[in-house]
């Protein structure tokens, strides 16, 4: 199957290096182009993209506006968003896991590591390493946005033992071989475990899986300490 792709940058230039890059791949391929925010979302609705490379800073509705319109859309559910952005701090990246992306790349990545985002971010799986699951999701959690609401506890109660667990373990930052290695199951097993967690919870990817774990208290966030790293 092909992975369908909306470029949305204010760029012209950058679009059409990305454009060729993109095209370049056998199973992705460009279907259209926004220079705002808004053109974004219409563009969206449009064509109904696999994944929406969406650079944040853009004139007009900004890239995080318009990741929020796109993943609150019921109609557009199937469709991840992949920030893309000079501005690689960890507040930008918080607003991006808000707003319901599922990843997070800066614009100094190389074409392999843009191209594999793609593919992850399409698959269904969240860009953010380990230890970026582990610091940004916490900074999140303990200073979350006035508007956020968290998930009751009771909701994990469609969840079987077993799925709680590897949702632990995945909101810790830990890999699918990770998670196999500690709960001696293969990583196809504890892929398919993730996947009924998200579905059974309604979450859009393992990003928002992850967020859902710390709300309900199935993991709780605990300071950065500096100087110490788990």
């Amino acid at each position: 199957m092909t992975i369908r792709v909306l470029l949305a940058d204010d760029q012209a230039l950058l679009r059409a290096t990305f454009r060729i890059l993109i095209d370049s791949c056998d199973d992705l391929a460009v279907v259209g182009e926004a220079s705002d925010g808004t053109e974004a979302v219409e563009l969206t609705r449009a064509h109904h993209p696999d994944v929406v490379l969406m650079d944040i800073r853009m004139p007009g509705t900004d890239g995080l506006s318009a990741t929020s319109a796109i993943c609150a859309d019921p109609e557009l559910a199937a469709t991840r968003v992949l920030i893309l952005t000079t501005f690689e701090t960890e507040d930008y990246v918080a607003q991006a896991l808000r707003a319901g992306a599922s990843g997070f790349l800066g614009k100094d990545v190389t074409a392999d590591t843009l191209l594999a985002g793609l593919r992850t971010v399409a698959s269904g799986e969240s860009l953010l390493s380990p230890a970026a699951t582990r610091s940004l999701i916490t900074r999140f959690l303990m200073s979350p946005a006035p508007d956020t609401h968290l998930a009751p506890p009771q909701r994990l109660s469609e969840l079987t033992v077993r799925e709680r667990e590897v949702m632990a373990l995945a909101a810790e930052g830990r890999s699918n071989d990770e998670i196999a290695e500690v709960l001696v199951l293969s990583p196809l097993t504890v892929r398919t475990h993730i996947h009924r967690a998200m579905t059974k919870l309604g979450a859009r990817d393992r990003a928002q899986l992850v967020v859902i774990a710390y709300q309900t208290g199935l993991v709780k966030a605990v300071p950065d300490v500096p100087g110490q790293h788990t």
